[in-house]
């Protein structure tokens, strides 16, 4: 664990409640894996475009995508703290992409399934969910409807006993790689809020196809598609949730959405600025090295405190949600703070290693490049900063 929660627990007498040794093991055993079973094979999915599926399955047998799942299904039954545990090591891991592919199925699209799933949906799919064996993806985003859940234009019409979907999904993470689709679709285009509704689909059903994998700036080892729904035909029982109250699952999931993407973005800063003090700790320059120079470690050191900072509020935060407080608030500010933070430190810490900052052989090359979706994926700055405003 953290020296600074057990250094500041130690002073206070007590034990942070997110330092205790559950959480503990459970970022052991995280940071094992990553070290052992990511980094030596993620340059490889970078090139590739995706994770092999053996590596999700050994990520089931670990239990990792089953931490807040309840042990019918093979789970932890563990709380949003060791889910924000969990994505901050895979955001040290420094490969974004393989870390959100991983968060997706994890904490984003199955928390649909789980949340607003009927009892035989769940029994179905949750113990395949848990153990690797099926992989899940969330389509909300469209070309035209992003930040903006309202504005979808994917229609989904009853016929008897089946549903028709119509539409286009785009920017869709596990697109390619999934078996199960949570995917909203405007039953009553106008009922607004009340008309959408989200449904199940499930890969190779007729009138559903994967139309391309997108080519990306960064999170190069998860795939991202277009899904093109045509007809498509689907079981009145793969409804997810209620007909029309799709717009209020969604709000309600996106918040443990955005609380693992901002520990995600707290574990790339902290990982971007250790390994930018190894390097200015021996990068030889003007007859010493770059840390003599004070203008980089007084940088280094304010970035330092603002990630702790975050980091301090971004825990305080999970324990509440796990609380079941209402922080909508908080968890949009983290979002803002973090995706925000994380792109700052990246890049003076790109700045600090000069030309090898931006040579595809250095680390902090693709950080730089993964860092800069996570100010906008689960919610752009801009939105989340509404939000607050609407709430103060």
């Amino acid at each position: 664990m953290r020296m600074m929660d057990n250094a500041w627990a130690s002073a206070q007498g007590q034990e942070l409640p997110w330092a205790a040794a559950e959480y503990e093991l459970l970022r052991d055993q995280v940071r094992r894996f990553v070290e052992e079973e990511i980094k030596p094979c993620a340059d490889r999915w970078e090139e590739e475009g995706g994770i092999p599926r053996q590596v999700l399955r050994r990520m089931g047998e670990l239990g990792f995508f089953g931490i807040r799942y309840p042990a019918e299904y093979g789970g932890a039954e563990m709380d949003a703290v060791a889910s924000t545990v969990f994505a901050e090591e895979l955001g040290r891991s420094t490969y974004g992409g393989a870390a959100d592919a991983m968060l997706v199925n994890a904490e984003m699209a199955s928390s649909y399934v789980f949340h607003d799933g009927t009892k035989s949906q769940r029994a179905r799919w949750m113990p395949g969910i848990v153990s690797g064996e099926v992989i899940t993806a969330i389509a909300i985003t469209e070309p035209d409807a992003g930040s903006d859940v309202k504005a979808i234009r994917t229609r989904a019409r009853r016929d008897g006993d089946s549903y028709v979907l119509d539409g286009t999904k785009l920017y869709i993470t596990n697109g390619v790689c999934a078996d199960l689709y949570c995917v909203a679709a405007k039953t009553d285009p106008a009922a607004g809020s009340n008309g959408i509704t989200m449904f199940l689909v499930e890969k190779g059903t007729p009138g559903f196809s994967v139309a391309r994998e997108l080519d990306k700036l960064g999170w190069r080892s998860s795939d991202t598609a277009e899904l093109v729904f045509d007809g498509c035909r689907i079981p009145a029982e793969n409804v997810l949730g209620a007909e029309g109250q799709g717009f209020y699952s969604i709000m309600r999931n996106l918040q443990n959405e955005r609380l693992v993407l901002a520990a995600m973005a707290i574990g790339m800063a902290e990982a971007a600025i250790d390994m930018t003090l190894t390097y200015v700790k021996t990068r030889r320059a003007f007859e010493g090295v770059l840390w003599d120079m004070q203008a980089i470690r007084q940088r280094l050191a304010m970035l330092s405190a603002r990630v702790e900072a975050s980091r301090a509020f971004l825990y305080a935060t999970a324990w509440r949600m796990a609380a079941d407080d209402d922080c909508m608030r908080e968890i949009s500010m983290l979002k803002a703070i973090c995706g925000e933070l994380v792109n700052e430190v990246v890049y003076a810490c790109v700045q600090f290693h000069g030309a090898m900052g931006v040579m595809r052989e250095s680390p902090i090359e693709r950080i730089s490049r993964d860092a800069r979706v996570l100010s906008i994926a689960g919610g752009a700055t801009e939105v989340m900063l509404e939000v607050v405003a609407s709430m103060s």
